[in-house]
């Protein structure tokens, strides 16, 4: 007979799991059998000690038979799923779903909100007005076929252990676990029912993953559990030790994922969006394709706007903004050499960007814009950054996270790579 106690005890003495302890543990939890505090105690444990490729092959296939997956066989056109472990002005979802469906290939984004210092997919979308991000199984295939890419909340019946567990892992201190971080992500994404996922890790101050070698065993464990569920996974390694492009905010990512669909928009997004929907096209079979050109002719707007059309939004609709805003002012001339994307993340926070927990609103218009960015001159007193807020007493502590935080210098930086690896 498995109990709680056992299992928790076994892992807590580093000792290995079975598969029949670990499929116990998850269905029980699910249910509501395996007590919060019991599992809190088995995440700690796990968190200290870590666990064996096989226990995390284990733990991930439990999650996903903890509820449905979905169905996309019907779509009609190979399937491809993107994640990002998230970071500082990661908009790249936005531009990147239509992108690629202008190939052919569906885009099932099922997409979450932000939490602290990362901004949420959906609460970017959100800002757009008459936007729905709640679809059920069956509008998640019409709109595949008929447009070929989605950006939607998951549906609830989708590793309900999962949701159950990040809850949990978020209040008890365990969320950097590279086993369950892994599975949590691998067993969502592969119950989405993609026929491959590429995977794009953040590596810096701005990602959760703060250390390269770190974040490098995170997408080899997160590659090994795609393949063994019989799915093409393969991940790109990119910086996020600054913010990626000029904009931090829900709003604001919108209009700057704008300018990229357009054919414009900051270089290091055009970079990664690219870069990514080639790994895509590769994924479901379409090798040699060239994605920029369909940012550059008008093909990717005409899919963003069949996309949100589709998904009740006004495609016309003028975007939220702010009421107030502040600019922060060089005291020195020279060039930016420095801009910690961390602290633009808390600052975009704390002005009302994001959330504290789970359910609280957000503004839509607020964020940080970035008018300087790294390896850009600046003169004595010309503005590097602007905030933008509803509620003006956000400010002071926004500037505060600020401070200290971006420096000046005489000679000019360059930014290295963004893509630093790949795997798969």
């Amino acid at each position: 007979m498995i109990t709680a106690v056992d299992v928790i005890r076994t892992k807590r003495d580093g000792g290995e799991l079975s598969t029949d302890q670990i499929d116990w543990v998850i269905d029980g939890y699910t249910r509501g059998e395996v007590a919060d505090e019991q599992m809190s105690a088995l995440a700690m444990a796990i968190f200290l000690n870590g666990a064996s490729p096989r226990e995390i092959a284990d733990w991930t296939a439990a999650m996903i038979r903890s509820g449905l997956t979905l169905d996309l066989s019907g779509v009609g056109r190979p399937c491809v799923d993107k994640h990002s472990t998230g970071g500082v002005g990661d908009k790249i979802t936005l531009p990147l779903a239509p992108l690629v469906a202008v190939f052919g290939v569906a885009v099932p984004q099922l997409s979450g909100r932000g939490l602290g210092h990362t901004g949420g997919t959906l609460d970017k979308l959100e800002s757009i007005p008459g936007f729905d991000v709640n679809l059920d199984e069956a509008g998640i295939v019409a709109q595949l076929k008929e447009v070929g890419a989605v950006v939607c909340a998951a549906t609830g019946d989708l590793a309900p252990a999962d949701r159950k567990l990040y809850a949990l892992r978020d209040t008890t201190s365990t969320v950097e676990s590279i086993p369950l971080i892994a599975s949590s992500i691998m067993s969502k994404k592969i119950a989405e029912g993609a026929d491959a996922i590429v995977l794009d890790v953040k590596v810096g101050s701005g990602a959760f993953m703060k250390d390269f070698d770190r974040a490098k065993e995170l997408a080899e464990t997160m590659v090994r559990l795609g393949g063994a569920h019989g799915v093409d996974t393969r991940a790109l390694l990119t910086d996020m030790s600054v913010p990626l492009g000029r904009t931090a905010g829900n709003a604001l990512e919108v209009r700057e994922s704008l300018e990229v669909l357009a054919g414009g928009g900051p270089s290091d997004v055009v970079e990664l969006t690219v870069a990514l929907a080639r790994e895509m096209l590769d994924a479901a079979g379409r090798p040699g394709l060239d994605p920029a050109a369909a940012l550059a002719d008008g093909r990717a707007m005409d899919s963003w706007r069949k996309m949100i059309a589709a998904q009740g939004g006004d495609v016309d609709a003028p975007l939220p903004t702010a009421r107030h805003t502040e600019e922060i002012t060089a005291e020195t001339g020279g060039f930016v050499v420095d801009m910690d994307a961390y602290a633009v993340g808390v600052a975009a926070w704390r002005l009302g960007a994001g959330r504290t927990r789970q359910g609280q609103s957000v503004q839509a218009g607020a964020g940080v814009e970035i008018l300087k960015a790294v390896g850009e001159r600046v003169e004595v007193g010309e503005p590097v950054l602007r905030l933008h807020t509803d509620t003006p007493e956000r400010i002071e502590a926004a500037k505060e996270t600020l401070r200290g935080r971006w420096s000046v210098g005489a000679e000019p930086v360059e930014r290295g790579p963004i893509v630093l690896d790949r795997l798969g």
